[in-house]
């Protein structure tokens, strides 16, 4: 293999590595995440990379942060096939794959404008996980059914 096929990207010394996003959700990624590199930490962003698993993936790895739970329940709704590898002094300390959660309290906002959580303020959307395999979800309180693809930020 050439040089020029080779993918290389910088190790990180601290910080968490996400690997096998779908490809091109990175940046959706980031976004739900709330990255946005004003932090001055470390960001890489790969995108479209060759996967035998996946065709094609994306990948992030952020220095210097170490995704919470709660950070990786919003990732389960738009990289369900995801993991997240913790790095701590250049070595794998910790691999999780995403899982989904029963609920998703507070993070994103009901599509439908007329629910109480779009009108009333400080109430928080409770989103449940109705089919886990075809990602289909329900707001708890107007019991709209809702995609990913309709979530709002």
């Amino acid at each position: 293999m050439s040089e020029f096929n080779q993918l290389l990207v910088r190790r990180i010394k601290n910080g968490t590595v996400i690997d096998h996003i779908e490809a091109s959700r990175a940046l959706l990624v980031l976004n739900i995440l709330n990255i946005r590199g004003q932090e001055g930490n470390v960001i890489t962003v790969a995108l479209n990379v060759p996967s035998v698993k996946q065709n094609k993936k994306d990948i992030i790895k952020v220095e210097n942060k170490f995704l919470e739970k709660k950070e990786t329940d919003k990732l389960a709704l738009i990289a369900p096939n995801a993991t997240i590898n913790i790095i701590k002094d250049y070595k794998l300390t910790e691999k999780r794959r995403i899982q989904l959660p029963d609920k998703i309290i507070g993070f994103f906002k009901c599509p439908n404008l007329r629910c109480i959580t779009n009108t009333e303020e400080g109430l928080n959307s409770k989103i449940e996980i109705i089919d886990e395999k075809d990602i289909l979800l329900k707001c708890q309180y107007c019991a709209r059914s809702i995609t990913t693809n309709e979530l709002i930020k």
